[in-house]
């Protein structure tokens, strides 16, 4: 049977593997006798392993030295070179321009501060510090509402300048009033008035006394200023004459307001509640808040301590000319009836309401010069004449007792300084001193009642734990001084 022809493919392979074994057949023909033994004349000997022990130990020998250099020098050709660093060169952009916003430089400012001293005016102060009163007139002028502060200063009180390099005003502060700071900037050219509010805190004081020389050596020992032994006696001047009716061995115990501002002492205040026994006699003193916002000071059954009107509304040095059904009139040359107590004293001596009142007439009236009448209720008013000038009060303002409506003088018909002082009933002139004043009347039900049970009952009950202490102690300090 007759073979097939292979493809081509095929026979490309056959002739391929053919041509490979003849290439290897050729190779072991020549090598087959190759050797490390053979000799020049082409025999080979036997071999002898121990010298092709000591080839093959030389051979790998070669080997490992040659490897010791050529690793590590093939290892450090492949170690990635390392790069040089770089320099970098910052290069400016140009940006917007931005305005930086401008900065005052931090100032410490120098405030002269300046404590008022008796008899200075506000004047005397600018004058002291080198300003002008056009500087104060532009002060006035700035105030606003703290105008009065700068019309009523009392010694102790402290202004603060701030003075520029030339010399000029720049600035002032001032208390215009116990919690609130004035201050007045002057330093620009639109002047500004500010105001700080400041903390005022009130504490009570507790003051126990006995007398065993005078009222103010034992008020003093017991810790109270002469002020606050004024304020003591003023309460309870109506029922105790304090000039001769002391005795040794009298007490008194005082519950007062101490006044602080910024946790820093300021000033006394106000007696809360009293206690005052004279010859065994006991007089007990209340403060209380009516509805309108002021203060009275009351006894234990809620009658005002200060009695309705005052003898005299002035401080006086000679009754000039009393109350009299006729005399002859000092200017007139005629005889008439004076109505009224004319009361020396030197020109501008304040005068005060005798009582609370409404203002009825505030003006000039013929011979009376400068007067003032006040109507204090529907059967009682009183009138006051020849005043140099009157106070801030007008017709229809209602005013308290001891509030000053004006100040002596002698304007009219008047020979010298005086108050010409009126007590009228239903119209009809009666003698200041000796016409019947009527009592206060006690407080309405609804007052009374809150008064008892928010003041007397509390400050009634400290009092009497007050007077138990001291009595206490003092029986303690007899006994051991006995012993």
């Amino acid at each position: 049977m007759a073979q097939s022809k292979p493809d081509p493919r095929t026979a490309r392979k056959l002739a391929i593997r053919r041509k490979a074994q003849r290439r290897h057949s050729h190779f072991y023909q020549h090598c087959a006798h190759w050797s490390f033994n053979r000799q020049p004349d082409g025999t080979q000997p036997p071999i002898h392993w121990h010298r092709e022990r000591w080839m093959l130990a030389a051979t790998a020998l070669l080997i490992t030295v040659l490897s010791g250099f050529l690793i590590p020098a093939w290892a450090t050709a492949m170690k990635p070179v390392a790069t040089q660093p770089v320099a970098h060169t910052l290069l400016p952009l140009a940006l917007p321009k931005i305005e930086a916003p401008a900065l005052k430089a931090a100032t410490t400012e120098d405030w002269r501060v300046v404590a008022v001293h008796p008899g200075q005016t506000l004047a005397d102060i600018f004058q002291s510090q080198g300003l002008s009163l056009a500087d104060l007139q532009r002060v006035v002028d700035n105030a606003g509402d703290a105008k009065s502060a700068l019309h009523h200063i009392r010694p102790g009180q402290e202004f603060d300048f701030l003075i520029g390099s030339h010399g000029n005003l720049e600035g002032i502060r001032f208390d215009k009033d116990e919690s609130t700071r004035a201050i007045i900037r002057l330093d620009s050219a639109t002047p500004s008035m500010t105001t700080v509010a400041r903390a005022v805190e009130t504490r009570e004081q507790i003051a126990h006394g006995v007398i065993d020389d005078s009222l103010f050596a034992a008020a003093n020992k017991a810790g109270l200023s002469n002020a606050m032994v004024i304020k003591l006696a003023d309460l309870f001047k109506y029922d105790i004459d304090f000039v001769q009716d002391l005795r040794v061995g009298d007490s008194f115990t005082v519950i007062y307001d101490t006044v602080y501002r910024d946790g820093t002492y300021l000033h006394e205040g106000d007696i809360v509640a009293a206690e005052f026994i004279n010859q065994g006699q006991r007089y007990t003193a209340y403060r209380f808040k009516r509805p309108d916002g002021s203060f009275g000071w009351f006894s234990e059954d809620g009658r005002p301590l200060q009695k309705s009107f005052l003898r005299i509304p002035v401080d006086f040095t000679r009754i000039s000319s009393p109350f009299s059904a006729a005399r002859m009139h000092p200017i007139l040359g005629l005889m008439r009836a004076h109505k009224g107590v004319d009361y020396a004293a030197p020109t501008g001596t304040p005068i005060h309401a005798a009582g609370d009142g409404v203002i009825k007439f505030r003006g000039w009236m013929n011979g009376y010069g400068n007067f003032v009448i006040i109507q204090h209720n529907a059967h009682i008013s009183t009138a006051y004449g020849h005043m140099s000038r009157f106070a801030t009060e007008h017709v229809g303002q209602h005013v308290r007792q001891g509030d000053v409506i004006g100040y002596v003088g002698m304007t009219g018909l008047a020979t010298g300084p005086h108050l010409h002082y009126e007590f009228r009933v239903d119209g009809v002139q009666r003698n200041p001193q000796t016409v019947t004043l009527p009592k206060p009347e006690p407080l309405p039900a609804v007052q009374l009642a809150q008064f008892k049970s928010t003041v007397v009952k509390p400050q009634l009950a400290r009092l009497m734990d007050i007077d138990n202490h001291y009595k206490l102690a003092s029986a303690e300090s007899a006994a051991h001084g006995n012993g």
